[in-house]
């Protein structure tokens, strides 16, 4: 957590001196909480997680805010298997498609991208942000894998400042489809 907490004020340091004469910092942020907060608006939202974590899970079910900050918000559509938790360091393969939330308006997602339809996956290593395969993801691609299986599936909304660390500085906020799995051996 402390790592991650040094490359948060290293990526807010370098979005600051990024910004243009047009748009201050604090402005993008103002603009991406209202991008946030107007696709949620349209959605039944969770403050908290469940304490026993078991979740209402399918197209219906309820948004979780997941961190105290409000970086991430979480829709589980398959809560995958009991059991079949991550460990420190695992090489998790996911499937993603992800939407921006700056252009959401009247109901309806923007067009998508991602890699869900190529037979490429993306990887990291489970709360290894020491590689750069796991830390150019940023960290909120990770945190469901805290509270659910290694193959669920989740909507999930991140936040600029904890999704991929390549686009911190734009200050977009995006909803992730997500899909986890293990490497096939």
């Amino acid at each position: 957590m402390k790592t991650l907490r040094i490359l948060s004020l290293m990526v807010a340091a370098l979005a600051l001196g990024a910004c243009d004469d047009d748009q201050s910092y604090a402005n993008l942020l103002n603009i991406e909480n209202q991008s946030v907060n107007n696709f949620l608006a349209d959605q039944t939202v969770e403050l908290e997680i469940p304490a026993d974590t078991v979740f209402i899970t399918g197209p219906d079910a309820p948004y979780y805010r997941i961190d105290e900050d409000g970086m991430l918000y979480m829709q589980v559509l398959d809560a995958g298997t009991k059991g079949n938790k991550v460990k420190d360091n695992e090489q998790i393969y996911f499937r993603y498609t992800r939407y921006a939330l700056g252009n959401y308006k009247d109901g309806k997602l923007p067009q998508g991208g991602g890699n869900n339809l190529t037979l490429v996956p993306c990887w990291f290593r489970y709360n290894n942000y020491q590689l750069q395969g796991s830390y150019q993801w940023g960290a909120g691609i990770q945190r469901p894998l805290a509270l659910l299986p290694v193959d669920c599936r989740v909507n999930l909304v991140i936040k600029s400042q904890m999704g991929v660390v390549e686009e911190q500085t734009n200050v977009q906020p995006f909803l992730y489809t997500l899909t986890y799995d293990r490497p096939a051996i």
